[in-house]
């Protein structure tokens, strides 16, 4: 064979590669790859065969009877045990957070509250009791007595007195009937005995009432004043102490 033959040159070896150079090149790529990825994401002194990077079959058993006890007790307690524990617990891992568990009372009221919002002076049989305010309103007024008012005369100079019943702790003291029926009075001598027709407003209505009011001559001057007045005539069952005299007068709230 002619060595000119097996002889090549730079030309005609232009267009041959070799495959093993490129496996080479994506080797060396992929190492400096994984060296990074490396250097990144684990830190130093830190081996796959520590027990923080796997955690061992004694942990996993470790927190499954936790887990477990934590259910057990907490299913075994009753309702109101439960919301306190949970109660407890929010306490304990978000200090300071008290506020957020506060409930508005802004619109809060009392027993006396609803009680004076649906008061009335008179209840009759035929008025409906429909709503639970009217049902305590009415309990109360069924706990008065109402033989004698109470009045209030610190406005009698407008011709304004207000009225109401007694309470039992008035009654088992005497006031309104053995002593004054006025609101700041206790005066017990020379009492006298005055039916009044009692004009109110009640709900926007104007109402009356005949009721029964003892008391002393200063006080007796007080709820007459301005007042023209007839005195209705004696009769054999009347005394001087139970006179009985008729008359409108306007009133207000005590």
């Amino acid at each position: 064979m002619d060595q000119k033959s097996t002889d090549f040159t730079h030309e005609d070896l232009e267009g041959y590669d070799s495959s093993f150079e490129d496996d080479e090149d994506k080797k060396k790529e992929k190492t400096k790859g994984r060296e990074l990825t490396k250097k990144h994401y684990q830190q130093p002194n830190v081996t796959l065969a520590s027990s923080a990077a796997i955690p061992t079959k004694e942990f996993f058993e470790d927190a499954q009877r936790r887990a477990e006890g934590f259910r057990n007790r907490y299913f075994a307690l009753n309702a109101f045990e439960r919301h306190q524990k949970l109660i407890n617990d929010y306490f304990l891992y978000f200090p300071g957070a008290k506020k957020l568990l506060g409930r508005d009372a802004s619109k809060d009221k009392r027993d006396i509250d609803v009680v004076r919002e649906n008061h009335r002076f008179l209840w009759k049989e035929t008025d409906s009791v429909d709503s639970w305010e009217q049902q305590l309103a009415k309990a109360y007024y069924d706990k008065l007595y109402k033989e004698y008012t109470i009045c209030d005369l610190s406005r009698y100079l407008e011709n304004k007195v207000a009225m109401r019943w007694r309470i039992e702790k008035e009654l088992l003291d005497g006031k309104g009937q053995f002593i004054c029926g006025a609101k700041r009075c206790d005066q017990s001598s020379g009492l006298k005995t005055w039916e009044v027709n009692f004009a109110y407003m009640e709900e926007g209505v104007k109402k009356n009432a005949l009721v029964k009011l003892r008391l002393c001559p200063e006080c007796s001057f007080k709820l007459n004043y301005g007042q023209k007045r007839k005195e209705k005539p004696l009769t054999p069952n009347q005394s001087s102490k139970n006179l009985m005299t008729t008359w409108m007068i306007s009133s207000f709230r005590i």
